[in-house]
């Protein structure tokens, strides 16, 4: 299993649009081969003073079974929609691609 953590940097003013606009994916994405979790996440308020927050930052949550469930999710119809729709929302994505150590 591998884990990811996509950092995606929105407009602020745009967040809520590119959230409902996702979480209309989501279940697309919970479909695909190999998909075990997609979770787009905000930060908490947590009052832990050492918590770096970002009010632009939706952070998306992942695991997939395998290297080759998520390359296969990258080339998805769905998700080139979803990439069409929030593109003037979007304004920067990093992304962690993780396996157990």
């Amino acid at each position: 299993m591998i884990a990811v953590i996509a950092s995606i940097t929105v407009k602020v003013e745009e967040k809520a649009r590119f959230i409902e606009i996702f979480n209309k994916n989501v279940a697309n994405v919970l479909k695909e081969d190999g998909c075990i979790e997609y979770v787009p996440m905000v930060d908490a308020h947590s009052g832990i003073l050492i918590q770096e927050k970002d009010e632009t930052i939706v952070t998306v949550v992942e695991k997939w079974a395998s290297i080759e469930a998520l390359q296969a999710h990258i080339k998805v119809p769905h998700m080139d929609a979803y990439r069409e729709q929030v593109a003037d929302v979007v304004q920067h994505v990093t992304l962690k691609v993780l396996e157990n150590a």
